[in-house]
């Protein structure tokens, strides 16, 4: 599912596997970003559970924030509602209280981060778990395979 719009490419499998069997380095990346996707998706899902709905939209646009490295995203309501499990009107409440803070500006799907450490501060602890675990399987790894 394509949640933001950006740039994409295609590779048939057939070259991706034979990418993968040629390269040791290659193979080893791809099983840290799985690694790190899987930890995402526990931390996200452990998130849902037990964080307030500011929390959990302040995690979700700073990993968007991230992935994008932009302070603009075309997102609406209803998909930001279906990525942190809540109904579009919470969202809209904790939108509208980010926007009266100054964190966001936000109309019709756009929504443009205009204080990211503000953001930080209305985030839970997940966002900087998540950021953590994915610099430590993804950017060390990174750096080694430059190296």
């Amino acid at each position: 599912m394509v949640l933001l719009p950006g740039k994409a490419s295609i590779l048939h499998v057939a070259h991706f596997q034979a990418a993968a069997d040629r390269s040791a380095a290659f193979r080893t990346l791809l099983a840290r970003h799985v690694q790190a996707l899987f930890a995402q998706a526990q931390q996200s899902a452990a998130c849902n559970a037990s964080h307030s709905v500011e929390a959990r939209l302040s995690r979700w646009l700073l990993r968007a924030h991230d992935l994008c490295n932009s302070e603009s995203l075309l997102l609406t309501q209803e998909v930001l509602a279906q990525m942190i499990g809540m109904r579009r009107n919470a969202v809209s409440i904790v939108a509208n209280a980010l926007q009266k803070a100054g964190i966001i500006r936000y109309s019709r799907g756009q929504i443009e981060i205009t204080d990211v450490q503000g953001l930080r501060d209305t985030s839970c602890e997940c966002y900087r778990a998540v950021e953590a675990q994915h610099d430590r399987l993804l950017k060390t790894s990174a750096r080694r395979s430059a190296g």
